[in-house]
């Protein structure tokens, strides 16, 4: 399973309305570190379907919303809920530590 991509389109109804906590994967295709950690954030999605919705958000191909939640490195994760970012990540993590941050909506 791998995460499902969002984009500038899909973006309001995907991430800002959506029912429980979304946190949004932003990286690039050139981008290691965003290759490393993509499949430890398909692991936490599959050990959480039901509590955390994991989308991926390219920033090359979607500069507004990347320069709209200042993002300025990759990977960089943020998770939405009701609307709003209520926790950023950044950087390549191991599992155990992005579980951790994410403990508040995975817990």
């Amino acid at each position: 399973m791998s995460a499902k991509a969002t984009s500038q389109a899909t973006w309001e109804q995907d991430v800002l309305q959506a029912d429980g906590p979304v946190l949004v994967d932003f990286w690039a295709e050139w981008c290691g570190p965003c290759r490393m950690v993509a499949p430890v954030l398909d692991e936490i999605q599959a050990d959480n379907p039901d509590k955390i919705t994991i989308l991926k958000l390219n920033v090359d191909e979607n500069p507004e919303l990347a320069m709209k939640y200042q993002i300025t490195s990759i990977p960089a994760m943020k998770v939405f809920h009701g609307g709003e970012v209520k926790t950023t990540i950044i950087g390549a993590k191991p599992k155990f530590a992005l579980e951790k941050d994410l403990a508040d909506f995975i817990g």
